[in-house]
């Protein structure tokens, strides 16, 4: 058993701690381990951000929609992956990078207008323009604000 596993981490991503798995996953849980791929909750998810991933096993893409949090992936899952007596469905949070509009004297204001939790925080100061800040204790990590990014300089990742 360990040789298929050490030849197993041969093929895992380099990166893959910028991967957003799906929510309510177990948090001493080896996805790439436990998960089928058999694509349950990607057929399952009715925004359709569930996309099949390297190695096969599933990502969550916010370029198309956000996570609504219907638990659809979870219950159609035949596999014993998920907690959900956890308090938040994950630890992953927006994250702003400098190509930002609001950097370049841009006003934009499309993600915050999209977060539903109201995360995103402007603080402008006369002429002076700047991305926004997120509160952490306040994103839960949809993603809504990703797809509406017209520059894309919204991820959402995991928060350490």
């Amino acid at each position: 058993m360990s040789i298929n596993l050490a030849r197993r981490s041969l093929f895992r991503r380099k990166d893959q701690d910028n991967v957003v798995r799906l929510p309510w996953l177990k948090a001493d849980l080896d996805f790439t381990d436990k998960c089928t791929r058999c694509g349950d909750c990607s057929k399952a998810c009715p925004e359709q951000i569930i996309i099949v991933g390297d190695g096969g096993f599933p990502e969550i893409d916010f370029s198309v929609s956000e996570c609504n949090f219907c638990k659809e992936c979870v219950n159609h899952c035949k596999e014993d992956l998920f907690d959900l007596t956890q308090a938040q469905a994950w630890d992953n949070k927006a994250a702003i990078s400098i190509s930002c509009l609001n950097n370049e004297s841009v006003y934009c204001r499309s993600c915050a207008e999209s977060c539903e939790s109201e995360a995103l925080k402007f603080n402008f100061t006369s002429t002076t323009f700047v991305s926004p800040d997120v509160v952490l204790d306040d994103c839960n990590g949809c993603g809504a604000c990703v797809s509406v990014c017209p520059v894309n300089a919204i991820a959402v990742k995991l928060n350490r």
